[in-house]
């Protein structure tokens, strides 16, 4: 698959997944209205964030500058290769 080089169809991209999140989240809480849902759902949401700003960008610009990450895939194949 080619790299997505079209500044248009990132934001399309983008504004799709921002979309999918509001309908998924609000599809769970429309099942189950309840404030312990929404506070787990917000936590989960946060971590899910703060776990790929730190997989894309703590690891390249900190940990190891000479790697380059392309997805999900080589971060673990990283971590597995780099594990004691």
């Amino acid at each position: 698959m080619r790299d997505l080089q079209s500044h248009r169809w990132m934001w399309v991209k983008a504004i799709l997944f921002v979309l999918i999140g509001l309908v998924a989240s609000a599809l769970i809480l429309m099942e189950l209205p309840d404030w312990r849902t929404l506070v787990l759902l917000i936590l989960a949401i946060w971590a899910s964030c703060r776990a790929y700003y730190f997989a894309f960008y703590v690891l390249e610009k900190y940990i190891d500058p000479s790697f380059r990450f392309s997805g999900l895939i080589s971060v673990l194949r990283y971590l597995l290769k780099k594990s004691p």
